[in-house]
């Protein structure tokens, strides 16, 4: 069995969004397979964006990103869910993760040394993307640009490795698309990946 944190970075906390929905039947899924699962939404969180390098390096950490940070510490797997806004991660989840993801916690850096010591090795992580578009269309014509960038220039940088991903596309489609993505995120929480 797994610990387990689900970052739940839909911005609107409007329970309706499909994406509140596929964290919960992730959620639910892991722990009815014996799972340790913690939950932290970022929607309604007061997270300020940072203004400088001295922020990022001296400044502490938000309230509103502690549990966060204690959540991704404590995981074996991470499980990341976000909408697709403008072609990248809202930007709510881009200040929690430049708060979160500092020196620290995330890096450590070393003098005399080019690259930073990576901190969160030994973790996994899922990221599950909703978007309107279909899935197909933004791998082949935007090559999944900012996923790949998620992937490996935060998550890999810090040391979590491998990242899978769940693409969900045409997320206002009919009921039947919905209940099958509903299913197989309910697998991936079952598995624990």
């Amino acid at each position: 069995m797994k610990r387990i944190a689900i970052i739940d970075a839909h911005p609107d906390p409007d329970p309706a969004r499909f994406g509140h929905a596929l964290v919960s039947a992730y959620a639910e899924a892991a722990k009815k397979a014996g799972h340790e699962v913690r939950e932290i939404r970022l929607a309604g969180k007061d997270i300020p964006i940072l203004e400088s390098r001295t922020q990022w390096m001296e400044h502490p950490v938000p309230d509103d990103v502690k549990p966060g940070q204690e959540a991704i510490k404590w995981a074996q797997h991470v499980v990341i869910l976000y909408p697709l806004w403008m072609g990248d991660m809202p930007a709510l989840l881009k200040a929690f993760i430049e708060h979160a993801f500092r020196p620290g916690f995330a890096l450590s850096y070393e003098e005399g040394k080019r690259a930073p010591k990576k901190l969160l090795g030994g973790r996994t992580a899922r990221l599950i993307v909703t978007m309107g578009m279909p899935a197909l269309f933004y791998r082949a014509y935007f090559a999944a640009h900012s996923v790949r960038s998620f992937k490996r220039n935060i998550l890999a940088l810090s040391g979590i490795d491998p990242v899978a991903t769940s693409l969900v596309g045409n997320v206002d489609g009919s009921p039947k698309h919905r209940k099958r993505w509903l299913q197989k995120i309910s697998d991936h929480g079952a598995n624990g990946d």
